[in-house]
């Protein structure tokens, strides 16, 4: 299935129903008078966010959604019926914008959730309304209101407690594939990662937490090279990153302090906020160096950053060390979460 995160939708609130202009005719009664009922409120848009959606490709293929429009009043003072309100279901993680303004309107990060983006128009008023004691007889009565118009831009925003950042090559899918159920595709060419892939990862028994794996990042990514930075959204929501580094490229321009580098740029370019996330160094692929030059080659790189955060060495074709980096991962996510509180 075809991964979507972003659409432009148009959501119309449905209108209010007319007034009724009428006058009672009954039998036996010498005067009649006003009985005009009020029509209708105009239903509203809601967005509801729903745990078994993943995507918004639906989307792409119904752009238009419409609430019904109130009833009309009748005589017999007669009120219209309220028209039935849209539910547009929604992936949790869906962030809602007006498109004309760029206002983002909310945010749905809980199963269930019902986000109001369009209001009905108000009911109108039957003629029985205007009946005064100088007025006995009114043939006024007043039209509903119209609904609300409105162009959303809906981005989905994966919730995920790690991310994972790194060159194409340096490894997250293996990494994500060999501490969780995940299973990404993995191969030995560029950008085998097309879309993003969550993974529950657990720890112990009852402590686990999710990890996202997006496409690689290269250099010229926030101008569009390679498969840009669409999807650096996705880590925004995340508590900590992961910068997955291949400790021994084949290639020279993925050498790893230029790797590093190069997406440090690339994360500033696209957000600031983003480029001081918590970040934790993961140097990869220790089983290809002979054992006795892993540590002198993983200081070296250390080094060469001037690297003062955590670092990790692992091999996620053979799971070395990722168990252990996940226990540090859950105790820090734990510590975190107690703050926070």
């Amino acid at each position: 299935m075809q991964f979507v995160d972003e659409v432009v939708i148009r959501v119309k609130a449905g209108d209010g129903g007319n007034g009724c202009v009428s006058f009672r005719r009954e039998k036996y009664i010498e005067f009649g008078g006003p009985n005009g009922g009020d029509g209708g409120d105009g239903g509203d848009v809601y967005l509801v966010a729903e745990r078994n959606l993943n995507t918004l490709i639906d989307f792409r293929h119904q752009r238009y959604y419409e609430a019904q429009r109130g009833e009309n009043g009748a005589g017999n003072n007669m009120t219209g019926r309220r028209g039935d309100d849209q539910e547009i279901s929604v992936p949790v993680g869906t962030v809602a914008y007006d498109e004309e303004t760029g206002e983002m309107i909310g945010d749905l990060i809980e199963p269930g959730q019902r986000l109001l983006v369009a209001k009905g128009g108000w009911h109108g008023l039957g003629n029985l309304r205007y009946k005064s004691s100088v007025n006995r007889a009114p043939r006024q009565s007043k039209p509903g209101t119209v609904g609300e118009l409105r162009v959303l831009r809906m981005e989905l925003k994966l919730l995920a407690d790690v991310g994972l950042l790194g060159l194409p090559n340096a490894g997250k899918s293996t990494l994500i594939s060999a501490v969780s159920s995940a299973r990404p595709k993995v191969a030995d060419y560029p950008f085998t990662t097309l879309y993003p892939n969550l993974g529950v990862v657990s720890v112990g028994v009852t402590q686990s937490f999710v990890m996202a794996d997006i496409p690689g990042l290269i250099e010229g990514a926030a101008e569009g090279a390679g498969l840009g930075i669409q999807f650096l959204r996705h880590l925004s929501r995340t508590s900590l990153l992961l910068h997955v580094v291949d400790v021994a490229p084949m290639a020279e321009e993925n050498e790893p302090v230029r790797a590093v580098r190069t997406i440090e740029g690339e994360l500033e370019q696209y957000s600031e906020e983003l480029a001081n996330y918590p970040r934790w160094l993961v140097l990869n692929k220790i089983d290809i160096l002979p054992p006795e030059e892993r540590a002198t080659r993983c200081q070296e790189i250390v080094d060469a950053l001037g690297w003062t955060g955590r670092v990790f060495q692992i091999s996620a074709a053979t799971s070395a060390g990722t168990q252990d980096l996940c226990f540090h991962i859950m105790q820090y996510l734990d510590e975190h979460a107690d703050h926070s509180n």
